[in-house]
């Protein structure tokens, strides 16, 4: 059973398709309980990363998320807003505390934005690590769904899974142990979407 984190940021219904599409049981749910009783736990969402982590709080899930994904080790899907909050802090808004999971920080991109608009918004190519699990069988520059204006910097380059190029090389997806994130849209990439999505229950 896959337990997607309803915590008020996004629409997680599509998500919750996406999973469904491929044969995979799903519960949307902010229940602790559901969080403990999961095979594996995927946080989605989009919106600001400190209105994210104060939801996660007011909620009591970050406690619980630390223990099941950090302690006992299950495998994680964090997307978009989701992979951001797993890393230390992020300069949106001011200096926000995230989950800490990951070594990285999340800035906003640093770009000529009268070349390259913010939010990078659509579809763009991303490159795979060679070795990596979430792109098994998807070939070599896959086309994702991306929404963001803020990205990921991972201290450590081996936890870099994926990158994109939008004016500036930035992280595109995350693979470390059990944790795995993607700043783009696996559920809004069609075919491609539905693979990684593929790839990471079967892992």
């Amino acid at each position: 059973m896959i337990t997607i984190i309803d915590y008020g940021m996004g629409n997680l219904r599509s998500v919750a398709k996406a999973f469904e599409k491929i044969g995979a049981q799903v519960r949307v749910s902010s229940s602790v309980e559901d969080l403990r009783n999961a095979d594996r736990i995927v946080l989605p969402g989009q919106g600001a990363f400190g209105d994210g982590m104060k939801n996660l709080k007011t909620l009591g899930l970050i406690e619980p998320l630390y223990e099941e994904v950090m302690k006992k080790k299950k495998p994680f899907l964090g997307i978009c807003l989701g992979l951001q909050m797993l890393a230390r802090e992020s300069s949106e808004g001011g200096i926000r505390k995230g989950l800490g999971f990951l070594q990285a920080t999340v800035r906003r991109f640093q770009i000529d934005e009268n070349s390259f608009k913010v939010p990078h918004m659509g579809w763009d190519d991303v490159i795979p690590k060679s070795n990596g699990i979430l792109f098994k069988g998807i070939g070599e520059k896959p086309n994702f769904y991306f929404i963001h204006s803020y990205h990921m910097v991972c201290d450590d380059s081996d936890v870099v899974a994926a990158t994109c190029d939008y004016g500036e090389v930035f992280t595109a997806a995350v693979e470390h142990d059990n944790i795995f994130g993607t700043q783009f849209h696996p559920e809004k990439s069609q075919k491609n979407g539905l693979q990684l999505l593929t790839n990471f229950i079967q892992c």
